[in-house]
């Protein structure tokens, strides 16, 4: 008997069509779409549908993503696939507490677009930057950037890709002196704030503020957070680790060896593009990869499944 993870993509995966095709096929996809309209004052068909210049700002970005990835879900699971345990990279996180049931869809959506907004502006734009480090462990690159104040490590996507954070021109030095010790390539990234960076520490302040009003249910099944790649069974830890994760690295690579070990050997990555699949590939070949990102993959991932 396969053990099932659903797995969600982080900002970056967003793309002009995404979720039209189930909001044409599907009356309960349709139905998420149209409550996020209602509940955030958005047009989330213009946002997530059409060519427009909104999709790529963060404050419009994360609802946009979780609201897509929530109403592939509905389909997804009236297929009957239905997951053990749970994870998203970083805004992902919160379609992995709302489906192992520890926050409705509705605060989900809610809460992600006030994340947004203070994501982008807490830092003043072209103050934080992050950059992709490629081809260089781990370890080698933290022991580059310890030097260097005002750089961490953002991500720890996969083996050879790493992403660092921090201010801009501390960014720019560490590039530097990492591809001097032997980075194949370091890549400024086009985002508009030093995600996942101490900076970022006021955000997930704010944002435990916001999450007071957001009810946590007992979780149905496990989730495994960012922060500290463990599995999460007690809700009563979801709001902490929600303000910490703003502002703390993305231990994504630790959380799918996590799950591995866990027995998990079948990831269905639910949302548009193959970014964590990707991932996957560097990571382990020795599990069951699918992305769920049109409709046709959810028939060609079902019968798969069989």
């Amino acid at each position: 008997m396969s053990k099932i993870a659903f797995i969600y993509p982080g900002q970056g995966a967003q793309k002009a069509g995404m979720g039209k095709d189930f909001y044409e096929n599907s009356e309960s996809a349709r139905a998420v779409f149209d409550k996020a309209s209602e509940i955030l004052g958005l047009d989330m068909k213009a946002l997530c549908f059409e060519e427009n210049d909104k999709l790529d700002l963060t404050e419009y970005t994360q609802a946009a993503l979780v609201t897509t990835c929530l109403a592939m879900t509905k389909v997804v699971r009236e297929k009957g696939i239905h997951p053990d345990v749970t994870a998203g990279l970083s805004l992902g996180e919160y379609c992995a507490i709302a489906q192992a049931g520890g926050m409705s869809e509705e605060d989900a959506i809610r809460t992600v677009r006030k994340r947004g907004i203070l994501m982008q502006n807490t830092v003043p734009a072209g103050e934080g930057a992050m950059a992709a480090v490629l081809g260089m462990e781990a370890e080698a690159i933290e022991n580059v950037i310890s030097g260097i104040e005002g750089v961490t490590i953002a991500n720890y996507n996969c083996p050879g890709q790493i992403v660092i954070t921090g201010v801009t021109a501390k960014v720019e030095e560490a590039s530097e002196k990492l591809k001097e010790a032997g980075a194949k390539r370091v890549v400024m990234l086009n985002v508009s704030g030093p995600f996942h960076s101490p900076l970022l520490k006021s955000a997930g302040e704010e944002l435990l503020k916001e999450l007071e009003s957001v009810e946590i249910h007992k979780l149905e099944i496990p989730y495994v957070t960012n922060v500290t790649a463990e599995y999460v069974q007690d809700e009563t830890k979801i709001k902490e680790l929600l303000g910490q994760q703003v502002s703390s690295s993305v231990r994504w690579e630790q959380s799918i060896r996590k799950m591995i070990e866990e027995g998990v050997d079948t990831f269905i990555e639910i949302g548009p593009g193959k970014t964590l699949a990707g991932f996957m590939r560097k990571i382990s070949r020795d599990v069951a990869m699918y992305n769920i990102g049109t409709w046709e993959d959810v028939e060609k991932t079902a019968e798969a499944l069989k």
